[in-house]
């Protein structure tokens, strides 16, 4: 019994960001915040739809062809997606009870970069004698990481990324090591006469060897030196598919056992949130505090209700 109840409480946790007060704000919340309705979703797919077009008018303006051909346009498209991300930033501060929390968030910073340079640009005309406003106008590609906040298959990601981040940390440790001790070794064969002035140099090089990137700027002469660097690349192969097969297999595994069997802190890093299963399609990926289901759009049972009839 006091575990059903622990249960329950964990699934009324307190709505994003202090919730929305009553009236006409949580209306607007269960637009905004809320993914799992109709009119969430409409909302969301307005705002990726919004995001997209504006982060390629960035890409297209950046083309002095095209630049000089629509320049006008792309200003008029800029200041719509600015007013529309305006709107939104301004509807999703006005139905938080907390709003300065969300406005420190990441999407909230993310979101105030996606409109700030326009209206930087606008207010100081003469900003260009300290920076190039195209320059600037790169922060609206800012608005590609709101992506993340709606795609399903991210949380998918997450989930191995969280689940793995030992085995991943565990692995990066190691290639820390090798690249001190092959590069100490390095300094020891080479020299400095052969440009391995000292051991953050070599280390430096290490890195740039073992990823398989070589710039060329320090090359080893001697033949020992040349048979470590031969080393190194293979094994710099090696390092790239590490952690590529890591994730992969906790991929693998999660789709496998399904979300329900991650631990509670896992769940908690990525979102996901205990509500039991839709009883119309049997969907289980919820987001936190959400009332109706994702997939379906059927309402959500509350965790009592869905705990079983103890058996007496």
């Amino acid at each position: 019994m006091a575990d059903a109840q622990t249960f329950e409480h964990e699934t009324r946790a307190r709505p994003l960001w202090g919730g929305p007060p009553p009236g006409w704000r949580a209306r607007i919340y269960r637009i905004a915040f809320e993914a799992d309705t109709p009119a969430g979703r409409l909302f969301d797919k307005v705002v990726i739809a919004a995001i997209l077009l504006s982060v390629c008018i960035v890409f297209a303006d950046s083309i002095p062809r095209l630049h000089a051909r629509w320049a006008r346009h792309f200003l008029f498209a800029e200041w719509g997606f600015t007013a529309l991300f305006t709107a939104e930033y301004a509807l999703r501060l006005v139905c938080l009870r907390q709003p300065w929390r969300y406005a420190k968030s990441f999407y909230g910073i993310i979101d105030l970069l996606a409109v700030v340079p326009t209206y930087l640009a606008l207010l100081f005309p003469a900003i260009h004698v300290l920076i190039d406003v195209r320059v600037l106008r790169l922060l609206r590609v800012f608005r590609i990481f709101k992506l993340t906040a709606y795609i399903a298959e991210y949380q998918q990601l997450a989930v191995a990324l969280v689940a793995s981040r030992r085995k991943i940390a565990v692995f990066l440790a190691s290639v820390v090591l090798i690249v001190v001790v092959l590069g100490s070794l390095m300094y020891v064969i080479e020299g400095p006469t052969h440009g391995f002035t000292s051991i953050p140099v070599s280390i430096y090089w290490a890195i740039t060897t073992m990823t398989t990137v070589g710039y060329g700027d320090i090359i080893p002469q001697t033949p020992v030196g040349r048979f470590v660097t031969a080393l190194m690349m293979l094994l710099g192969w090696g390092t790239l598919a590490v952690p590529t097969g890591i994730v992969t297999s906790e991929i693998a595994l999660q789709r496998g056992r399904g979300p329900e069997s991650l631990d509670r802190a896992t769940r908690g890093a990525i979102g996901l949130s205990p509500t039991p299963p839709c009883t119309a399609c049997g969907e289980v990926e919820h987001l936190p505090r959400a009332r109706h289901c994702h997939a379906c759009g059927a309402r959500l049972p509350r965790a009592a209700e869905a705990q079983p009839e103890p058996t007496r």
